[in-house]
């Protein structure tokens, strides 16, 4: 409720008391009642106005407790994907002790990539010797995980580990994992059959993150439908859900003809990864049809503007400008300006900065006008019939960003408002250009 609103309410309620203690007054009291003093009045409209403003503060006040709730998760979930990075990384580099120590923060953050981070935790430890303490955080994923993805790599990770126990660590595992990506590189040329058989075992195994990308690389490489079946597979789920997500991304470079498998892979699931893969996927497969669909009717904010950017980067400008004209959402609208930024679309752009109604939308397109080089003539159209202060420093500021000192210039010298002038000012003696180094030197004489 607004602040009339609500003084209105308080005053409504104070007028049905009034009423009721009237009937029930003696005919002395009444006519008391009838006749307020000024003070008594004035009493009244002080104690609603106190009303009000408390009630507007603690408002506020829980709206920034939310608003600060919400950057404080927003920051654990960054923390969260650069530690899962950072320890992913130090595992491709064979930085153990760092990887172990990355993902030992992760789960103790308790997020939802915990049964990730122990199952990288035990394959860390395991590279290190410590076999003991693999085991046991094997068997803290299988215990408190016992649906989790990662359990079967798991599985096969604690198989190796039991059968090294005892074993001193071999220094030359990286190039035994070498030599056996050469040895299935062999197989897959001479003997498909063999060769398919002894990567999917390859691929289900506890073999580094690393290794297993190029086992699925060459996979990809062998282009039969055996090995299109299993990628498939894999793409599905039939995997850890890291294995999942690059297959994904080779089943949308066999090009269109994946389509249908996307969509449905995107349609079974609920793990944005997996979703935001198949988005990606799509950008290489060029398959517009299906993104537009899904920047049409995801009801997931996040997931709906990746769609939107990634046509973008498609350079599908028709599409773009059917999605702005049905929708109604502020921020999705934002997102569609910098599409059509993206798509290089600068004659949209111009007609909604001078036709939009929204002036943060109008705002939004004038700023990627400017980052497209400033030179279009309707920028110039809107500065002249511009009554919004801050849509005009927008367009001052997008003349900076497309370094176009002679739009700056102009202003410059007409503009009356003494502020503007100066943010033009401002903006020219930033630019070392030689247009607008004359003028500064004019200002001089």
């Amino acid at each position: 409720m607004n602040e009339y609103g609500t003084l209105m309410a308080l005053a409504f309620a104070a007028s049905v008391l009034c009423g009721a203690l009237l009937l029930a007054a003696p005919a002395q009291a009444k006519r008391a009642w009838q006749s307020p003093s000024a003070e008594q009045f004035a009493a009244f409209a002080a104690d609603a106005s106190s009303a009000v403003q408390d009630a507007r503060e603690a408002e506020q006040d829980a709206q920034d407790a939310q608003e600060s709730a919400k950057e404080a998760e927003q920051d654990r979930q960054e923390m969260m994907a650069d530690l899962y990075s950072d320890g992913r990384e130090a595992l491709d580099d064979a930085r153990y002790a760092e990887a172990a120590s990355k993902f030992t923060d992760l789960i103790k953050m308790k997020g939802p990539q915990t049964d990730a981070a122990l199952y990288w935790l035990a394959y860390a430890e395991s590279r290190q010797g410590k076999r003991d303490t693999a085991l046991s955080v094997i068997a803290d994923l299988k215990k408190n995980y016992p649906q989790s993805r990662w359990r079967k790599d798991a599985e096969a990770l604690e198989i190796e580990v039991r059968q090294n126990t005892g074993r001193p660590v071999d220094p030359s595992s990286q190039k035994d994992d070498d030599l056996k990506i050469l040895a299935l590189q062999g197989l897959m040329n001479n003997d498909p059959a063999k060769g398919m058989q002894a990567l999917e075992q390859y691929l289900n195994g506890s073999a580094s993150p690393k290794e297993k990308k190029k086992a699925l690389f060459l996979l990809v490489q062998h282009g039969s439908s055996q090995s299109q079946d299993m990628l498939e597979k894999i793409a599905r789920g039939n995997s850890n859900p890291e294995l999942q997500r690059d297959a994904i991304q080779y089943l949308g470079m066999t090009g269109t003809s994946s389509g249908k498998q996307l969509n449905e892979i995107y349609n079974s699931t609920s793990d944005q990864e997996v979703k935001r893969s198949v988005i990606r996927a799509y950008l290489m497969s060029s398959d517009r049809e299906d993104l537009f669909a899904i920047a049409k009717k995801e009801t997931n904010e996040s997931l709906k503007h990746e769609a939107i950017r990634t046509l973008g980067m498609m350079g599908d400008q028709a599409d773009l400008q059917n999605l702005y004209q049905s929708e109604t959402s502020t921020e999705t609208k934002k997102e569609l300006l910098q599409a059509l930024f993206l798509s290089g679309d600068s004659q949209r752009l111009s007609q909604l900065a001078l036709s939009e109604n929204n002036p943060e939308l109008r705002k939004a397109a004038i700023r990627s006008l400017g980052m497209m080089g400033a030179k279009d003539p309707s920028l110039q159209t809107i500065y002249a019939k511009e009554t919004d202060r801050e849509v005009k420093e927008e367009i001052i500021n997008a003349y900076f960003l497309g370094g176009n000192a002679s739009a700056l210039v102009a202003i410059a010298k007409s503009e009356k408002d003494s502020e503007l002038k100066k943010a033009a000012v401002s903006k020219l003696s930033l630019m070392n250009s030689k247009e607008g180094n004359e003028y500064l030197m004019e200002l001089l004489k």
